[in-house]
């Protein structure tokens, strides 16, 4: 069934980008993919060429042929992935929350945003993480994994709300505030 709805989720992604004149590519990974060098490679090359035409990749993991003990299982961990694959300068992930709290917001209003990650460890010990769903439909859980993985590879990330209007614009300007998680000083991503 995953691979019906990805057809309409690509036609959806296509239109919204026709209406500013852009083509959109869907690449579809698995984790095998990115444990593969000649995987890697065939995949990174298709993202420079496609960028290098103006083409934006519309990512997700094919999940048709994916299998539940061989699986990334979430955009969170696929994104970081795929940032690493990049050597991303910088990973933002949106969410359906401001960024990492003390606790959850939506039940605790004495919770606080973290705004700023430099040990992830540390933060672990000073926060409250819930259930596996906990603060947002993808989970905090995958979010700071994902965090994880990109900023051992030397690449920072912001978790911020894509609820927002102009979510990414009112990020960079200041109005709106995120988590950041710097990246680890002792990597670095070649550029």
């Amino acid at each position: 069934l995953c691979a019906i709805g990805q057809v309409e989720l690509m036609d959806k992604w296509r239109a919204a980008f026709a209406k500013q004149n852009v083509h959109v590519a869907q690449l579809l990974f698995t984790k095998e993919d990115f444990e593969d060098y000649h995987h890697t490679l065939n995949m990174r090359n298709t993202l420079f060429t496609l960028v290098d035409e103006g083409v934006v990749p519309i990512i997700n993991e094919n999940d048709s042929v994916s299998f539940e003990e061989y699986s990334i299982g979430d955009n969170d961990n696929l994104s970081a992935l795929t940032a690493i694959l990049w050597s991303a300068d910088l990973l933002i992930l949106f969410s359906d929350i401001d960024g990492v709290y003390t606790d959850n917001p939506k039940t605790n209003p004495d919770a606080s945003l973290v705004e700023e990650v430099k040990d992830i460890p540390e933060l672990l010990k000073s926060i409250t993480l819930g259930n596996t769903n906990s603060f947002g439909t993808g989970g905090i859980r995958t979010k700071i994994q994902a965090a994880e993985k990109v900023t051992k590879s030397g690449i920072p990330m912001i978790l911020a709300n894509s609820r927002h209007e102009k979510p990414l614009a009112s990020l960079m300007d200041g109005s709106k505030k995120g988590t950041l998680f710097l990246a680890d000083q002792n990597t670095s991503v070649p550029h």
